[in-house]
């Protein structure tokens, strides 16, 4: 059932811990443990046990336990991929309502952090299409929730990263797409208030909508990029076979040295991908795969950022911040001299979900990796009282830095999940590194 534990985990950006964790075939019968975990791609801390602890690691448990191919419902294991479930319902017509920007994520992880995709103005978050979970909670019970059963626990449990138990089975809605390809315009926007007004644009006309931004460009060019507007492809619009999935070019299993990435390669890069565009519209049928999980084709692409790895900063401008939100944001950003990113992706972002601790609300979100250096915690410290002042608040899956204070400043909803945690887990027994940072609970 088990093997040995390993002696040390880390987060996809590459933040390590002295954790460890057991691989288990049957979650119900795992041994007692902080923290489920599953293919490890939040970024910073909050799928790392706390420090010495072990963490049940969840992608053995894997059964397809229902799938409907009537009306879509579908039921896994929580450790069941995000990859895997694609490969059996897409063939079928079927797809996730929701996925992030990787299918290299369990379904349990999905829950967790109440994952959002480009189509989140249209769909939400994946928590909205979840009409069932099981979890063994923190006194060993099994127990089913849902939006109409045990509704406290379920709003605690999506978003609230593996908190209030470990999450054993998912059951959520399918839908149903008319093909595997995916119709895609790209634009160029010219600064920041041109890149938001098309943006805004997109997201009244596009069910999926982002934009890439060269966030070291300054002056009149400051926000300049690369607007990107996608649906699913017509039978009549799409070949006639399903696409095949890239190869997966492999980063070499070094970490790239500090210096490998800096003002002036991040910049050459930005520049000569901005201006690879044509100044025209662009319209393709790109595969799946190319549109939503562009970078799950290079392996290990976090190892790029080098031996002290990256955070990823990602922020929710809410509407009420008013159109020249990102344009302040950028402006302190680069002031900051943290621009330093060749992904740095805005999407428009629908209303609040059901999630207590889930990110999105209306507004936009904006995301970028940022080398880990000298003052990064002064960095994060600056944006996210930048972020407060405009009524916004930080991705806890993407989160590594964020000061206890400053999250609590950010979140109103934070009160009422910890009553419902600790009504099931008084004793504070599931708890994770990101927890014991954010929220002071017990080492």
């Amino acid at each position: 059932m088990m093997k040995p534990a390993e002696p040390t985990l880390h987060g996809w950006g590459r933040l390590k811990s002295p954790g460890r964790e057991v691989h288990v075939d049957e979650l119900e019968r795992a041994p007692d443990a902080p923290l489920s975990r599953g293919l490890g791609r939040s970024y910073g801390d909050s799928s790392l046990p706390p420090p010495g602890a072990t963490a049940i690691n969840t992608v053995r448990a894997d059964r397809v336990l229902k799938f409907d191919e009537i009306t879509g419902v579908f039921r896994a294991e929580a450790g069941l991929a995000l990859h895997e479930l694609n490969r059996l319902t897409l063939p079928r017509g079927w797809f996730t309502p929701v996925t992030p920007g990787t299918h290299f994520v369990t379904l349990g992880g999905m829950v967790a952090a109440d994952v959002h995709g480009k189509n989140h103005h249209v769909a939400g978050c994946f928590g909205s299409h979840v009409t069932r979970l099981k979890l063994r909670v923190a006194d060993g019970r099994i127990v089913e929730c849902g939006p109409d059963l045990e509704r406290d626990l379920f709003r605690a449990t999506v978003g609230g990263m593996g908190l209030t138990g470990h999450i054993l089975e998912v059951e959520f809605g399918l839908v149903r797409v008319p093909s595997p390809w995916v119709l895609q315009e790209t634009e160029r926007a010219t600064d920041i208030d041109d890149f938001i007004a098309k943006l805004k644009e997109a997201a009244a006309r596009w069910p999926m909508t982002l934009g890439w931004i060269d966030c070291l460009s300054t002056g009149k060019n400051l926000g300049r990029g690369i607007i990107m507007r996608g649906r699913w492809a017509e039978p009549h619009e799409a070949p006639p076979y399903l696409p095949r999935e890239p190869m997966r070019v492999p980063w070499p299993q070094l970490e790239a040295p500090a210096w490998a990435l800096n003002r002036f390669t991040v910049g050459a890069f930005n520049t000569v991908y901005y201006r690879s565009h044509p100044k025209r519209v662009k319209t393709a049928i790109v595969s799946h795969y190319k549109w939503i999980y562009p970078l799950d084709s290079i392996r290990n692409w976090n190892m790029m950022y080098g031996r002290r790895g990256f955070s990823q900063y990602q922020c929710v401008l809410p509407v009420v911040a008013g159109p020249q939100a990102a344009r302040r944001f950028l402006e302190l950003l680069t002031s900051r001299g943290g621009a330093e990113s060749f992904l740095c992706v805005i999407k428009d972002c629908g209303p609040e979900g059901l999630g207590l601790l889930s990110f999105p609300k209306k507004g936009i979100s904006i995301a970028l990796d940022i080398p880990v250096r000298d003052g990064m915690q002064a960095l994060v410290d600056a944006l996210n009282e930048h972020v407060i002042r405009e009524g916004g608040r930080v991705y806890l899956a993407k989160d590594a830095f964020t000061r206890a204070e400053h999250f609590r400043a950010m979140e109103p909803r934070l009160e009422e999940f910890r009553r419902i945690r600790k009504q099931w887990d008084p004793g504070l027994k599931l708890r994770s590194a990101q927890s014991i940072r954010l929220f002071g609970d017990p080492a």
